[in-house]
């Protein structure tokens, strides 16, 4: 080695040791974690101790019960249950559940999954998975407080499932009416204000019109015409049966006579149009004056008569009457003015029985049938008001793709007004003995519909593992914070809620790259 050579090495002698010693002292602080040795190690009088850690379930290897089932034995694997959609189903195997005693699952109990498994489609869990056979363990209960998990009781509760739409109430169009004069003429006296209550058939105004007069008239002059030519025909017939008139001359009358008549029933019908129905019969043959004072008197009620002044009198009155009971909500009539045939003088609504319509989405119509309950809030009041479903419509409005609902709601104490807005409730299913879980103790796990129940044998010794079961479920009806299960868990198991993905994301990191069908 050349002397030039030497010096160069001596010179980059230095650098090499310091990097030399850097990597060795990060060798060892990777294999020791960065912990100094004691001393009695660095002087050779430490014993070895054992590394009791399960670094793949994160807890003293020596407790892990992944690693050593025997310390907590599975119970017996019951596989799918193609009934309710989950594995290890606790309906069917009540034995499976984790509570000390074995649950009894009564027939409502199975009636009401399957009432919620056929009312509307439902998430679907995997039959090939088998994250249902994990356990997570903790290697402490303080362990269980220290990763923020919580604990909720499986309990029943009621619960509703429901399509929830904004709509509004309006009056029942079957029970509303517009009313105008069926005559131009001036309104002569008003009857009813607004607010108040008219039975059917009762006057609400009097209209001064000169075509009710002149149909009167038509009818006095039709009705002695046909008299005059009744009696002619009876006298000529009479007079040719003896055979001092001519035949003809009693046929010509007979004919003139059905002339008459027509005459008298069309001026009849004319009074019956608008509404003044009079019976021809009883008007024969009385006094002029007596005829004439009743057809003046014609549909009007006695205690009009107090209206028209004193010692006045027309025969021209015409009366606005309610064709329905119900209540006065507008009024457009006032005494003196000119008003038509196309002017609404009142509305007419009975306001005990309300329509409610709902705009309810496209995707939620197939779940709806005429019949169903609903309640409705309107905005601003803090109660609920029930009705039912009576309409559905067939047409889907172009741009909001929404399909119109309709129901009746009662109305007996005059509560809802017409044009109020508010939120509407569908109820497709109600259970007043649900089984339910806190939303956040659910969880998608990638295939399934999961919940992690607490073993049974938590708290039966100091030493007892700390052990949660994935089980699958089938979610049912979701109401405020709660959701009903329909299969999976029974009322007396204990969930993780609060802080459960913690265990989620232990199930995942623990199952990573086996997939959600492991080991099939």
């Amino acid at each position: 080695m050349s002397r030039v050579t030497a010096n160069r090495l001596a010179r980059h002698a230095p650098s090499v040791t310091v990097m030399a010693v850097l990597v060795g002292l990060g060798i060892y602080g990777h294999r020791s974690d960065w912990k100094l040795p004691r001393f009695s190690a660095l002087v050779g009088t430490a014993v070895a101790e054992q590394d009791d850690w399960c670094e793949a379930h994160c807890v003293p290897e020596s407790q892990c019960v992944e690693c050593h089932p025997d310390l907590l034995p599975p119970g017996k694997d019951y596989g799918w249950c193609k009934e309710h959609g989950v594995h290890a189903c606790v309906l069917c195997h009540p034995e499976a559940a984790q509570v000390k005693q074995t649950p009894v699952v009564a027939e409502a109990d199975l009636g009401r999954a399957a009432r919620g498994l056929a009312s509307v489609p439902r998430p679907e869990n995997n039959p090939a998975c088998k994250q249902y056979r994990r356990r997570i363990q903790f290697a402490s209960a303080q362990a269980v407080t220290k990763a923020g998990v919580d604990v909720a009781l499986v309990e029943r509760q009621p619960i509703g499932e429901f399509v929830v739409a904004n709509g509004q109430v309006t009056y029942d169009q079957t029970r509303f009416a517009s009313l105008a004069s069926r005559l131009p003429g001036t309104v002569r006296h008003v009857a009813k204000r607004v607010g108040e209550r008219a039975e059917s058939g009762e006057v609400l105004a009097l209209i001064d019109a000169a075509d009710v007069g002149r149909a009167k008239i038509e009818l006095i002059q039709a009705l002695a015409q046909e008299s005059l030519q009744r009696k002619t025909v009876a006298r000529l017939e009479g007079l040719a049966s003896q055979g001092i008139v001519p035949g003809r001359q009693a046929q010509t009358a007979r004919s003139e006579h059905v002339q008459a008549r027509a005459r008298l029933l069309s001026a009849q019908q004319a009074l019956a149009n608008l509404g003044l129905p009079v019976s021809v019969d009883a008007l024969r043959g009385l006094p002029d004056e007596e005829l004439a004072r009743q057809l003046r008197r014609l549909g009007l009620p006695d205690q009009s008569v107090g209206h028209l002044g004193r010692g006045e009198s027309t025969a021209n009155l015409l009366a606005v009457r309610a064709p329905l009971e119900g209540t006065v909500v507008a009024r457009h009539a006032v005494a003196g003015e000119v008003v038509d045939a196309s002017r609404v003088l009142f509305q007419l609504a009975d306001t005990r029985r309300m329509w409610l319509t709902l705009s309810v989405p496209l995707e939620e119509v197939g779940r709806l049938a005429v019949g169903q309950p609903l309640r409705f809030r309107p905005e601003g009041s803090p109660a609920e008001v029930g009705g039912k479903l009576f309409w559905i419509s067939t047409t889907v409005d172009p741009q909001t793709r929404m399909v119109l609902v309709r129901a009746e709601l009662p109305n007996p104490r005059g509560a809802l007004r017409n044009e109020t807005f508010g939120t509407g409730r569908i109820v497709l299913r109600e259970e007043q003995q649900a089984v339910v879980v806190p939303e956040e103790a659910i969880h998608w796990e990638g295939c399934c519909q999961v919940v992690f129940v607490r073993d049974k044998r938590y708290f039966d010794g100091e030493g007892s593992p700390k052990v949660f079961h994935v089980r699958t479920v089938r979610p049912g009806a979701r109401e405020g914070k709660l959701t009903e299960i329909l299969a999976g868990v029974l009322p007396g198991e204990v969930v993780a809620a609060k802080g459960s993905d913690v265990l989620r994301a232990e199930l995942l990191k623990n199952g990573l790259g086996e997939g959600c069908c492991e080991g099939k």
